[in-house]
């Protein structure tokens, strides 16, 4: 807490000698209340607190362009095919420090159709790092997660970095590292998630990269290097003509 002047007031438990371990600590709930989400179901909200790395728009031949570099959707998604519903759509990377709270939440409200677990380094993803290294995230583990929403596809990917070997999802619990691509069990035929719900949490500083099947129309704040807030507008998605829920 010292080091990293992590500031106690908004978590539900404020007692820092309340917690049994570093990791509860470390992954503390927020009291309610203390992250409305800004605007209506048409805008995406950034999911976690951290800064907002970069943001922009998917080149055609599905590229990102990051700190002056590209990033492959295919080798982030871990899958070609899984790469093409982006083309031309919208992304979001979003960097979480040590003090930051750490739990990952919905951008829009969908149904998570699939989620792959993939093996990878983990290496440090601080700015200095990831500004030599722009397909860091592609380097390193994570867990893509694929989504329905009403404004189209939308992927949330949770990259592993420097001390993060464990992910924890809302839905499966804590998943442990992996040597090959694994996909991980999405109960029945989807599980609907709503704007803002919890959907994972990291055990350490990391990042998390969204996509969208379009590009948003960016809210004013939403700009590259600016500090962010779970439940901060990042843009505006009008729904998607036969979108799926």
């Amino acid at each position: 807490m010292r080091r990293y002047g992590v500031d106690l007031a908004e978590a539900e438990e404020t007692d820092p000698d309340a917690y049994p371990s570093f990791n509860a600590f470390f992954t503390r709930a927020l009291r309610p209340g203390a992250r409305p989400l800004e605007g209506d179901e048409t805008t995406a909200v950034s999911p976690v607190d951290g800064t907002l790395s970069e943001r922009g728009r998917i080149d055609p031949g599905r590229q990102l362009r990051i700190k002056g570099g590209h990033l492959d959707v295919a080798r982030l998604l871990g899958e070609a095919a899984e790469a093409e519903p982006f083309a031309g759509g919208g992304f979001a990377s979003l960097y979480l420090s040590p003090r930051d709270y750490h739990r990952v939440h919905m951008p829009l409200a969908g149904t998570l159709r699939a989620a792959l677990h993939l093996p990878g380094s983990l290496l440090g993803v601080a700015p200095a790092i990831a500004a030599r290294m722009p397909d860091l995230p592609a380097r390193n583990e994570r867990l893509v997660m694929r989504f329905d929403t009403a404004a189209g596809p939308m992927a949330v990917v949770m990259v592993g970095a420097l001390l993060v070997g464990g992910i924890e999802t809302a839905w499966a619990g804590r998943l442990a590292r992996v040597r090959r691509p694994t996909p991980v069990p999405v109960p029945g035929n989807g599980l609907a998630l709503a704007r803002g719900a919890e959907l994972a949490r990291f055990r350490m500083g990391s990042t998390v990269v969204v996509l969208w099947g379009r590009p948003p129309q960016w809210a004013a704040g939403a700009t590259s290097g600016a500090p962010v807030r779970m439940g901060q507008a990042l843009g505006r998605l009008e729904p998607a003509p036969q979108a799926v829920p």
